[in-house]
């Protein structure tokens, strides 16, 4: 029987990926300057007002609030009828060192050595769906607002447009779990007042439908593309009036758009956010390892979905153990339990080797903090320059989203005999 699965995206103005993109923007400050630095950093932003918390320990010295103000410059929010804008909102920081109990049973002698940084479960998830391997709902619900941005930006074409906004897309599958349609796109986009809201209300349906959707279409592959027909039901702004919107309209938190952040609600999130924390927190680092794996896994043919499920205890390097879930989707002659052995001998999850392998000690976080952390494009050597509290610039080349890489494939081919 066909069902029926939904998956929303928030955009980079929403409250609390503002706060996600400031925690991040500070950790890759610090570890610019200093790769050995630990940071927790959770973010809280409301009307006019930043707020800073957590713990740190570092060589490096920065300049916190500069940071923040430069990350909400860059999202849009520079205008006073915002009610949160770059230059005029407070920041209050209560960053403070980090606990010396945690800090023991983090830093050992060596890579492989190094404990995990907390205990909790990790999940990665992984589908042949789409070309980047990720739940087709989510896919397009992160589209929908990278395009609703870009228009925002080049201002022209849709000049109402304001920085906070949410999308949503319910996908109708076959009972071989094959995308049949789009049942619905759901819009809520924040705008400028107009001078009669009736008038305004045809304006953004229409230019969302004329303008965004096209763009979207476009960015897929064709065969894909007869998913978007004449027979969609589309909410554009349901409620009407959007125009106060952003952190006045509401608080935002670090950490609290996690299922966005991952897979959109198809395979299983462990509960830990990534957006403030360096990578000797597991939450983060072990989570982007086991999506490394599962989508090397199904790019290889071992099954056309995976779940993989790694867990561990505080200070402890090795993991408690390690889950397979293929949902019976399994294209060898084993047990999902079986593979789960397999997949033990072929990656080294301990969080220092996670570290070293995944490139994880550099700058790279600021861009993983708003349209997802998974399905993102591999890209190597892109220069990013930081700046410290003294004034001294760093330039350095990083290679971004290294869990996307597809080069694990030959390695479990050859151990599957695929």
């Amino acid at each position: 029987m066909p069902y029926l699965f939904t998956s929303e995206s928030v955009s980079e103005g929403h409250p609390d990926k503002i706060a996600d993109q400031i925690s991040d923007a500070i950790i890759d400050h610090y570890l610019a300057f200093d790769p050995n630095s630990k940071v927790a950093c959770e973010t809280l932003v409301t009307t006019g007002q930043v707020i800073l918390a957590g713990e740190i320990k570092s060589k490096a010295n920065i300049d916190v609030q500069k940071v923040a103000r430069d990350v909400i410059r860059r999202i849009g929010y520079t205008k006073s009828e915002y009610m949160f804008d770059a230059d005029s909102c407070g920041i209050l920081s209560a960053l403070h060192d980090q606990s010396a109990d945690i800090n023991q049973g983090v830093e050992r002698g060596s890579a492989e050595e190094q404990g995990a940084g907390d205990q909790g479960m990790m999940f990665g998830y992984a589908t042949n769906e789409t070309e980047n391997y990720m739940p087709l709902a989510l896919a397009l619900s992160h589209k929908i607002l990278e395009e609703l941005a870009a228009l925002r930006r080049e201002s022209d074409a849709i000049p109402y447009l304001r920085p906070d906004a949410k999308s949503q897309v319910t996908i109708e599958y076959s009972d071989d779990h094959t995308p049949q349609k789009i049942k619905t796109i759901v819009v809520s986009t924040q705008h400028d007042n107009f001078d009669e809201e009736k008038a305004m209300q045809q304006q953004i349906e229409a230019d969302i439908k004329s303008i965004l959707i096209p763009r979207v279409k476009a960015r897929l592959r064709p065969e894909l593309q007869h998913l978007f027909d004449n027979n969609i039901e589309y909410h554009i702004n349901p409620t009407g009036k959007f125009v106060i919107g952003g952190p006045h309209g509401d608080a935002g938190l670090t950490g609290r758009k996690i299922i966005v952040d991952t897979y959109g609600g198809k395979g299983a999130h462990g509960g830990g956010a990534f957006s403030g924390k360096d990578p000797s927190k597991v939450d983060r680092s072990a989570a982007y390892a086991t999506r490394h794996i599962a989508k090397n896994m199904v790019a290889a043919g071992v099954a056309d979905q995976m779940l993989v499920q790694v867990s561990y205890a505080i200070g402890v390097a090795k993991p408690m153990g390690v889950f397979v879930d293929t949902y019976g989707t399994a294209k060898v002659n084993m047990s999902d339990a079986a593979i789960a052995e397999k997949i033990e001998t072929l990656f080294d999850l301990r969080p220092g080797i996670i570290e070293r392998e995944l490139q994880l000690r550099n700058p790279i976080y600021s861009k993983t903090a708003a349209y997802g952390h998974m399905g993102r494009q591999y890209q190597s050597g892109v220069k990013r320059t930081f700046m410290n509290n003294a004034g001294d610039k760093k330039e350095v080349s990083v290679d971004l989203f290294t869990w996307e890489q597809l080069n694990r494939v030959d390695d479990i081919k050859s151990t599957f005999g695929l």
